[in-house]
């Protein structure tokens, strides 16, 4: 462990360089944008004003955010607005220090409505090339709607493949219960064989044994959320011992009520049975707050100390799907903020 720096903890939380690896792109339309948005084309939200629309986040569960997920990202119709959404995501992640974001996006959420996968990827990977020059590396991956069919997961996949080069893996999202991963056995086999990396939501909303279908059906390289885990100490072992790194998202969890408090949040126990946890903020714009708010608000509420802070921003460097050489940079850099601050 290195040293601690002598400096208050919220402020080192803030500072210290760290990546984030569950962001879906769509759920951090903040409701001013999405207005903005609106206006420029023309789309009518069954909302007054920011301020209706804020009133409305107050989610009983993953559906009841979803239905406002989905009709929030109606406004989104051109390129440019793709590019709007993540410049504006990318911004706020470089001031809270990120060094590298992982981005889901949803394409179905928006052929469905006739916008083409070009103008959905094209925004996006404009505003992530636009990233560097931020001093930000970011990467996209596509997103299956699992309460989709795993033929409209083939056909999404097609119509990507023609901008293979702009997205690294894939991974499933939206309504977790009902939908266990085994249901996309194949089309995650086809992104195997495409040498897209792998990643699913599981153990969020449900049981660890979603979790265990993502490992061993999906073959997946990471889970997302994952937090249902800790129910299943043969999953535990296993997650620990095969370094399966958790994409947990503390304020998200809070905000559908899989933890009544956020005191009650077993971070904290999944670091000491050593899994790769991390540290994420899932639908910032949705859930009450972006990467550093998650770290800021679970340390005050769980006690979680220096040496969990470095363990996590390290996990999150290790976790990623960056090159070995770019990882040691970011690790090197994470040493320096606790060796020198």
């Amino acid at each position: 462990m290195h040293p601690a720096p002598p400096r208050p903890l919220p402020a080192l939380l803030a500072a210290m360089p760290k990546a984030e690896l569950h962001i879906h792109i769509e759920g951090s339309l903040e409701p001013e944008l999405m207005f903005r948005l609106a206006q420029r084309n023309g789309v009518r939200l069954p909302y007054a004003s920011v301020e209706d629309l804020r009133k409305a986040y107050a989610f009983s569960n993953l559906q009841s955010f979803l239905d406002i997920y989905y009709a929030g990202a109606s406004v989104l119709v051109k390129e440019e607005d793709f590019y709007d959404m993540a410049w504006a995501y990318l911004q706020r992640a470089r001031h809270d220090n990120v060094l590298r974001a992982e981005i889901f996006f949803d394409p179905q959420t928006h052929t469905a409505r006739g916008v083409a996968m070009e103008t959905v990827i094209g925004g996006l990977y404009r505003a992530c090339q636009d990233a560097h020059n931020l001093g930000l590396d970011a990467e996209l991956i596509l997103c299956f709607l699992r309460h989709l069919s795993e033929e409209d997961a083939f056909d999404t996949l097609e119509q990507a493949l023609p901008f293979r080069d702009r997205f690294i893996g894939v991974g499933l999202d939206s309504s977790e219960v009902g939908h266990p991963p085994e249901k996309f056995a194949r089309v995650f086999a086809r992104c195997r064989q495409l040498g897209l990396h792998l990643v699913a939501h599981a153990g969020e909303e449900g049981p660890p044994e979603y979790v265990w279908s993502a490992l061993d059906v999906l073959k997946v390289e990471r889970v997302d959320h994952g937090v249902q885990s800790a129910k299943d100490p043969a999953l535990m072992k296993r997650l620990a011992q095969d370094r399966i790194p958790l994409t947990v998202c503390p304020l998200s969890n809070l905000k559908l009520r899989v933890v009544p408090t956020l005191e009650q949040h077993n971070l904290r126990a999944l670091l000491d049975a050593g899994l790769v946890a991390t540290v994420n903020s899932d639908d910032p714009a949705y859930f009450g707050g972006y990467i550093n708010a998650n770290f800021l608000q679970t340390f005050a509420a769980t006690g979680l100390d220096v040496r969990h802070a470095y363990l996590l921003a390290r996990n999150s460097f290790e976790a990623s799907f960056a090159e070995p050489s770019a990882k040691q940079r970011y690790i090197e850099r994470l040493d320096v903020e606790f060796n020198t601050a």
